[in-house]
């Protein structure tokens, strides 16, 4: 499924391979995609989906259930500082991270880690991992930021809020780029706190 908005101020797009979302904006376009028919003809893969949505130039992009190649495709827009997000299947928040490092590679012979590992750690601020209990409920277990920086083929995380005990607690991180909040009027050390101070109390 891919959704964009194409309003002037605000234009959002989402893909996505089955219509999970319902997003109650104006002016959303969902793109769907499509698997070949018994001749093997009219595929429309998710890769396509996120180029033909970035011709509608929108101010939001959304990839739903990123799985293979597409991954570069969608890390090259977030790259030209279109703003966006997508989700994925991983066990853990920094496995996430690693799976985008590795699903761009997919996309032919000469995308190397050298160009997608540099590339998640400036793309990618925050990464959410929502798991599923034993009784079926899903909950938030951890978000993870990334700095932008790297050592070698490891992007550096620090943990924003993490479960100890069966608790989701503030840990020692924080969100990059403070000034983005700011620009919305969000002051991150307001909400947010010392982590210190937390430990100490």
């Amino acid at each position: 499924m891919c959704m964009a908005v194409t309003r002037s101020a605000d234009n959002y797009m989402w893909f996505q391979r089955v219509y999970l979302l319902r997003v109650p904006l104006p002016d959303v376009v969902a793109m769907q995609t499509r698997q070949a028919n018994l001749e093997g003809a009219g595929e429309i893969p998710l890769r396509r989906l996120v180029k033909e949505a970035l011709r509608m130039r929108p101010s939001r992009l959304v990839v739903g259930e990123v799985r293979q190649e597409e991954c570069l495709d969608l890390l090259i827009a977030l790259n030209s500082g279109l703003p966006g997000m997508c989700t994925l299947h991983a066990n853990s928040a920094r496995e996430a991270v690693v799976k985008m490092c590795t699903l761009p590679l997919l996309a032919g012979e000469n995308i190397g880690h050298a160009f997608v590992v540099p590339t998640v750690a400036s793309s990618v601020d925050l990464v959410v991992h929502v798991g599923t209990e034993p009784s079926g409920a899903r909950r938030l277990r951890e978000v993870v930021a990334l700095s932008g920086r790297t050592e070698g083929s490891i992007v550096e995380t620090a943990d924003v809020f993490t479960t100890r005990d069966g608790r989701l607690v503030r840990a020692d991180g924080y969100p990059p780029h403070a000034d983005r909040y700011a620009a919305h009027g969000f002051d991150l050390a307001a909400l947010l706190g010392d982590p210190a101070d937390r430990r100490t109390a």
